[in-house]
């Protein structure tokens, strides 16, 4: 899909702005804090149905404001079908739940939206899936896989929702006598099946995407490193139900459950070892550009990547990239233009605070320019 127009009021510290897009290469040009990456964020809002950044809608309004509303304008990326516009508009009113429409209709759950538009941010938070937890790296799986598969995503969601009963269960009975073990044993029966089907995905997703990220990887880096990732999960070497009855009393101490994918890990390594433990920061950064750029690549169309895609429309994501040439040298940064302006990939919007260096990097790119500050846009 292509980002036609954007009409933002009151989003973060942008009052309001009405802008139409290039196609192809769209930048913004400011300085730090005056409003680049709200102005993504609110892209990214349209496709995903919350903020990349802060998740509690009312603290992405305006301050001093009541309401917010950003409403974006959609073309098929591809001219050989109807060139019908799609609408996509979400408001946010304090206190009150947020209104996300398509074309004037309201979802009836949210997560229906999920996958109609794809889209890959890159950002200075994507140093997290390294430094952080295995949360982050189940939700980079989550994210990528869920903008294809509506049953991934279904899914995964009635397990969480299960998991998050069986904890309950789990701090309830803690220090009972009398553990009612049927309702355990229900929830279990009910969490096998999704967390194997969850399981299938992740397993298939990573054997399918690691060829692309080498491949991006080698782009960037000119094939100075190897890298590559490593899928570990509880459901490689046991029998899940078995596991579940076998840990019930440990999981009463721990108040937890220990067993399932939200257990999973996706180890991350560079020449064979730990990015996190032998990675410069020039080398994560790449790293971690090229996982983005992969997931770009996997989710869009190809011959190459026969993988069944939802919703049936043809569709390149669109690529943000936010504050991505710092702790990069020369060579790199100049690759990754090369790569992101080839017909690889689609629409693109990415930010910079130097217009000259913009200037440089670009050539005689054909680029639509927007000059941010203070939350004004021109």
């Amino acid at each position: 899909m292509i980002l036609h127009s954007l009409s933002i009021l009151n989003y973060k510290n942008i009052r309001e702005a009405e802008l139409t897009f290039s196609d192809n290469l769209n930048c913004f040009v400011g300085l730090n804090g005056q409003g680049k990456t709200n102005l993504l964020d609110a892209i990214y809002l349209l496709s995903f149905t919350k903020s990349a950044f802060n998740s509690i809608d009312g603290q992405n309004i305006t301050h001093g404001e009541d309401i917010a509303l950003v409403r974006g304008i959609y073309l098929p990326d591809d001219t050989t079908v109807p060139q019908e516009e799609t609408m996509v508009s979400c408001g946010l009113k304090k206190g009150v739940k947020k209104q996300f429409r398509l074309n004037q209709t309201d979802y009836k759950r949210l997560i229906d939206h999920i996958g109609l538009i794809p889209l890959v941010m890159v950002s200075p938070e994507d140093s997290e899936l390294i430094a952080e937890g295995s949360d982050e790296r189940r939700r980079f799986l989550n994210v990528v896989i869920a903008q294809q598969d509506r049953v991934y995503l279904d899914n995964l969601t009635t397990y969480n929702a299960l998991l998050k009963q069986r904890n309950a269960l789990l701090k309830q009975y803690a220090d009972a006598s009398d553990i009612p073990w049927d309702l355990f044993e229900v929830l279990e029966m009910q969490m096998v099946p999704l967390a194997e089907y969850i399981y299938q995905k992740r397993t298939e997703f990573i054997g399918l995407f690691i060829p692309i990220f080498q491949s991006v990887y080698d782009d960037i880096s000119g094939g100075n490193e190897s890298v590559s990732l490593r899928y570990i999960s509880q459901l490689q070497d046991r029998d899940l139900t078995q596991a579940y009855l076998n840990t019930r009393a440990r999981d009463l101490i721990l108040g937890w459950t220990s067993q399932g994918v939200h257990k999973d890990e996706l180890e991350m390594l560079l020449d064979g070892y730990p990015l996190k433990r032998v990675g410069s920061q020039g080398q994560q950064k790449t790293y971690l550009l090229a996982m983005k750029l992969a997931q770009a690549l996997y989710l869009s169309l190809s011959p190459d990547l026969p993988i069944p895609r939802f919703p049936d429309l043809p569709s390149t994501p669109i690529l943000l990239l936010d504050d991505i040439f710092d702790k990069l040298d020369t060579e790199r940064v100049e690759r990754i233009i090369r790569l992101v302006q080839s017909d690889r990939f689609g629409q693109i919007f990415i930010t910079d605070t130097d217009r000259q260096h913009l200037t440089q990097l670009l050539g005689n790119t054909d680029a639509k320019i927007f000059y941010v500050e203070k939350g004004t846009i021109q």
